[in-house]
C-alpha cells in the first residue's frame, strides 16, 4: 500500500467541504424555509438570532458582520476542500474557525452543546487534513504536476 492515504483524504475532503457549504446554503435559505424539516435556519435573520446567542458580547451589527465573515469563511473552506485547493491552509482555517465556533457554543449555550453536533470533530478533521502531504485527485496535485513538468 504505496499511499494509503488517498482515498481516506478525498472522502475527508469532501465530507468536511459539504459541511461547510450546507451550512452556509441553509443559512440562505437554499434548503428550504424556517422550521421546515432538516432546516436548521432557513434564512438569515434566523441564522443571525442563533450567531447572539453563541456571541452575546457583539451587539446586533457585529453579529452580522461575524455572521457574514464566519458564512464567507465557510464557502471559501468548503469549495477549497472540495476540489483541493490550497488544501492544507483550507483544512487549517476550517479547523481554527470550528474550534472558535464550538468553544463559544461551550461557553454562551451549555457545555453539551458542540458535542450534540460533530464540532470538535470537524477541528480534528480539518487539523487532520491540513497535515497531509499530497492530496490526491485535487488541483493541488494537478499544479504540483504541471510545474514540475516545467
Amino acid at each position: 500500500m504505496k499511499d494509503s492515504i488517498g482515498f481516506p483524504q478525498l472522502i475527508l475532503r469532501l465530507a468536511l467541504g459539504l459541511g461547510f457549504i450546507l451550512p452556509v446554503m441553509d443559512r440562505l435559505g437554499m434548503l428550504g424555509a424556517p422550521g421546515a424539516e432538516g432546516v436548521a435556519w432557513g434564512d438569515w435573520p434566523h441564522f443571525i438570532a442563533y450567531t447572539e446567542t453563541i456571541l452575546p458580547f457583539l451587539n446586533k451589527p457585529l453579529v452580522n458582520v461575524a455572521g457574514a465573515l464566519a458564512s464567507t469563511a465557510e464557502a471559501i473552506f468548503g469549495i477549497c476542500l472540495i476540489i483541493g485547493f490550497k488544501t492544507k491552509q483550507a483544512a487549517f482555517g476550517s479547523g481554527v474557525l470550528t474550534l472558535i465556533f464550538g468553544i463559544c457554543m461551550a461557553l454562551f449555550l451549555n457545555i453539551q452543546a458542540p458535542f450534540k453536533y460533530p464540532v470538535f470533530v470537524f477541528v480534528g478533521a480539518g487539523f487532520v487534513l491540513s497535515g497531509v502531504s499530497r492530496f490526491k485527485w485535487s488541483v493541488d496535485e494537478l499544479l504540483t504536476k504541471k510545474a514540475a513538468l516545467k
